[in-house]
């Protein structure tokens, strides 16, 4: 018999998969054909701070993504501005563009429609906080497992 923390890993990975279709869903409704759903991700994220590659690919929102190439192909499509910091020049930061705050602002209003129907698939806010504690707690577990020496 199988562990239901397996059950648990894999549920994760798909509803991943699973939610990341559903953006795909909604940019094809708007016909938007420039940004794919996993750039859309990434540019929701970013919101209206200002950052750098390094610090997005911290956040760790991204599954087998490379951000860095994502970012560069949302600064040709025009849903980033893309400016060398003042302070280090080394340094490269990136902000929503008005395309950018744009496509957010659609994908605000189209998180805030599911959050509506999470009632008719008898989801509760407290269903939800919930599922969202016990998802920290997984998240806690494994953020000490990379430094867990085995021993």
């Amino acid at each position: 018999m199988r562990h239901s923390y397996y059950e648990a890993i894999l549920l994760i990975e798909r509803l991943h998969r699973h939610f990341l279709e559903v953006v795909k869903s909604d940019l094809d409704r708007q016909s938007i054909q420039d940004i794919n759903n996993v750039q859309a991700l990434i540019l929701y994220n970013i919101a209206e701070d200002e950052m750098t590659v390094g610090e997005l690919t911290a956040r760790g929102y991204y599954l087998g993504s490379n951000v860095s190439y994502n970012v560069k192909k949302m600064v040709e499509n025009g849903y980033l501005i893309q400016e060398r910091s003042p302070h280090d020049r080394r340094s490269v930061r990136v902000k929503l563009s008005d395309k950018g705050l744009a496509l957010h602002k659609k994908m605000g209003e189209y998180f805030e429609k599911q959050v509506g129907a999470l009632q008719g698939a008898s989801l509760s806010n407290d269903d939800i906080a919930k599922a969202s504690d016990i998802l920290r707690k997984m998240e806690r577990f494994w953020t000490g497992m990379i430094n867990y020496s085995g021993g």
